[in-house]
């Protein structure tokens, strides 16, 4: 099992000694956030200052970007990486697309598969000279000129993962991309029964091998050194679940332990701006249906528990404002928790 973690994001200076003690740590990756900073910039200095680590973004919004924009960003990583980058896609909600970025809206997991193999034609293009001609529904790219056509990469185009909740986003991961990001907001029982089931269906409606595919995610991790330190993330992801519990494309992971009534009432909460309150109706229980929990003599077993046999990444910090706290021996434990990924394909 591979272990990621988050780097500042607020400052572009701080990203060298970041993750250089990142990787002087034996962390397997580091994933950047969509959020108050753009996903692409911090893994520009983190590829020039580190040797090992795997960069991805986690994620990176897709329909506000050309995939041309993004086929170009990716590139670059890859060369100043060295074969390192992971491209993380997702698609946000309707809301911010149409109101924050002003981009047209349409149902995302079609659209997504369409980038996807957009993506894939103009690196074709620019690796081995065929000529660019995608014709989709949303995209179109007939014309490649010598003067945009990058320098020749000495890697392998990187791979494409996607963040995916519902049923036909699952369906359009394993068909078209190299691996999923599940959501944190999802219990091992939502996993096992719903999640699993429909990426393995549709892997093997198209041929391809669990162990070509790339599961990361789907939960919390909540350590620190001592209780009291796992106390305080403890209720920061209360917090979390309170608020992803009051979006609607998340009640099913709700209604699969009988919680229905609890999205209800998170989501009326939401509405009438009472976000304190939210938090007080997560019970403890509830939180560890979501989290691994445990110091960190601790963790490593939890995260077995928890994760073990579904997820080959998990990520130590789900905000780029709070840098993990793993130490050497821990991550190795966590690294020797076996997984069923063993390498991406061609696609």
């Amino acid at each position: 099992m591979r272990v990621m973690t988050t780097i500042p994001q607020d400052d572009l200076s701080r990203i060298p000694e970041a993750v250089r003690s990142i990787e002087q740590k034996g962390y397997d990756g580091i994933s950047t956030l969509e959020n108050r900073h753009d996903p692409f910039l911090p893994l520009a200095v983190a590829a020039t200052n580190s040797r090992t680590l795997q960069l991805s973004t986690g994620i990176a919004i897709a329909f506000s970007r050309s995939p041309m924009t993004v086929a170009n960003i990716g590139w670059d990583l890859q060369t100043a990486s060295r074969g390192r980058f992971i491209l993380g896609l997702g698609s946000q909600v309707k809301g911010h697309n149409e109101r924050r970025f002003s981009v047209p809206w349409s149902p995302p997991a079609p659209r997504l598969r369409e980038y996807a193999r957009a993506l894939r034609a103009i690196w074709n293009n620019w690796k081995t000279g065929a000529p660019l001609k995608f014709e989709g529904q949303h995209y179109r790219f007939s014309l490649m000129t010598p003067n945009f056509t990058p320098e020749p990469m000495n890697f392998p185009p990187p791979p494409i993962t996607v963040a995916a909740v519902g049923p036909a986003m699952m369906k359009v991961a394993a068909e078209e991309y190299d691996g999923v990001r599940l959501h944190p907001f999802c219990t091992r029982k939502y996993l096992e029964s719903a999640v699993l089931p429909r990426l393995e269906s549709a892997m093997n409606s198209v041929g391809r091998k669990r162990e070509n595919f790339e599961i990361s995610g789907g939960g919390f991790i909540i350590t620190g050194a001592d209780d009291s330190a796992v106390n305080e993330m403890f209720e920061w992801v209360r917090m979390r679940i309170g608020f992803y519990g009051s979006t609607r494309a998340y009640w099913p992971v709700l209604e699969a332990h009988g919680l229905a009534e609890l999205g209800h009432k998170l989501n009326h909460f939401s509405r009438t701006n009472q976000w304190e309150q939210m938090a007080k109706e997560v019970s403890d229980e509830v939180v560890h249906l979501f989290s691994a929990v445990g110091r960190h003599d601790e963790i490593a077993e939890a995260i077995a528990v928890r994760f073990g046999g579904i997820s080959d990444i998990v990520y130590d910090s789900a905000s780029s404002e709070l840098p993990g706290t793993l130490p050497p021996d821990v991550i190795q434990d966590i690294q020797n928790i076996p997984c069923r990924f063993a390498a991406y394909t061609d696609l």
